[in-house]
Order: structure tokens, then sequence, then C-alpha cells
């Protein structure tokens, strides 16, 4: 898939990977249609001006029923098309499961699982009827083993690559592709108020020593939306930490 002028949606894009992704999709010269539950950053706006990027944003909370289906019908309605789907919106509240409460459980659930199911449905059959379109879905290494205190945040993402397949499925008889990302541990204000000692540990853990950062996502997110031939597939980015 050629970017240029192909249109974007990536949720949760007002800071972190998600901020990150659709600046790379505007650099490739995409049209990036960018969504979060606050108001643009100043800063994320003037990069996006500083590339003449063509882009819109909406504001919306994926975990509202209501609020996605505005979102959905405002996304489509904004530039008459949709060829990638990114879904990047995701929330954490961890705790050890024994002392996690349910609404806790709940609210992950709500944004990581249920919002992408929510919107992408939406989306999908939007793109059925168009007979293309990538969708890419940021799960996580968590999703992949596990990791304690984060029991709901690691339901989510292990779910999101099942739903990722089913997507594959579904959408490859009409030429529609879905693949998921996991990142490992990336670079990011939650990992920069951590101590140095915990950052050691972590980063002693990861064979490449070091965080990843932001555009290694990015970059990966853009090369599935273009290769036209992979599908059903988890790519992990977390420098050989799983391995």
């Amino acid at each position: 898939m050629e970017l240029k002028d192909k249109v974007v949606l990536v949720t949760g894009s007002t800071r972190g990977i998600g901020a990150q992704t659709a600046l790379t999709f505007a650099q490739a010269g995409a049209r990036v249609i960018l969504n979060g539950r606050h108001e643009l950053p100043a800063e994320l706006k003037q990069q996006l001006d500083d590339l003449n990027a063509d882009y819109r944003f909406i504001n919306g909370d994926i975990a509202d029923e209501d609020q996605v289906k505005s979102l959905a019908k405002a996304a489509w309605a904004a530039y008459g098309q949709i060829d990638v789907l990114v879904n990047n919106a995701g929330i954490t509240r961890d705790q050890l499961l024994i002392g996690m409460k349910q609404a806790d459980f709940d609210a992950v659930i709500n944004v990581n699982l249920r919002g992408t199911y929510m919107l992408t449905q939406r989306i999908l059959k939007k793109m059925f009827k168009q007979r293309s379109g990538a969708i890419i879905n940021l799960a996580s290494v968590v999703g992949l083993h596990g990791n304690a205190g984060q029991a709901n945040y690691a339901a989510s993402k292990a779910a999101l690559i099942g739903l990722t397949k089913t997507i594959a499925q579904e959408g490859a008889l009409r030429g529609i592709r879905c693949n998921a990302v996991a990142p490992g541990m990336i670079a990011s204000n939650m990992t920069a108020a951590l101590s140095d000692h915990v950052q050691k540990q972590i980063i002693s853990r990861i064979p490449l020593k070091r965080l990843g950062q932001p555009i290694e996502v990015a970059e990966t997110i853009k090369f599935l939306a273009q290769n036209d031939y992979i599908t059903g597939q988890t790519i992990v980015v977390d420098g050989g930490m799983t391995m």
C-alpha cells in the first residue's frame, strides 16, 4: 500500500506511541485522523503543522459506545474513506490480582478490548464496502507472557491478539488485513518516572540493553500498513526480551 493520500485513523494519538505513529504516517504523506479523550497538545499540533500535514482531530473516549459511534461517523466523513485503522488507545490500572478492584479490571477491559472491538466493527463494515483496508492493533508482550500486577492489562492484550487473528480471517474475504504489534518496554513518561535502579533492572532483562523508542514501534506499524501480504500476525518489538 502506498501511503501518500491514504487516510489513517489512530486512536489514543495525543501522546506516546500513538502520537509518534500519527507523525510517522503524516511524514509518509498520509492524511491522518488523530483521536484522544483530551485536546490535541500544542506541541503535537505544531509538529504536524511543521510537516504541512493534512490532519483532523476528533475527541472521543473509545470506552463509551455513544462516543465510539460519533467517532466512527466523523472519522469516515472527514475524508470519505479510511484505509488504515490503528487501534492504539489503552490504559493500565495495575495491582496484584488478590487486591485488584473489579472496577479497575473492568475499566482496562472496556478501553483496551471492548473499545477496540466497538470501533473496529464500525470501521470494518465500511472497509468491507470499499473492499480494502489494513487494521493494526496494539497488543503487548505482557499479552504473550503475562506480568505480575497486570492481570487486567495482560488479559486485554492477550484477547486483542485473538481478536486480531479472527479479524484477519474474516477480513481476508474482502482484501482487508489485520495484524498486531506487541511492544516491550518503550521509553515513555511512565518509564521516565521509574527510579534509576528499577530502570537498570528492566534493561538487564533486555538483550539489546536499552528501552525501545516510540519511533521504532511506529515504523513497525507503518510497515504492516504497507505490506499487502502480511495478515494475522503479531510482531514483537521488545529488544529480544521475549525470545
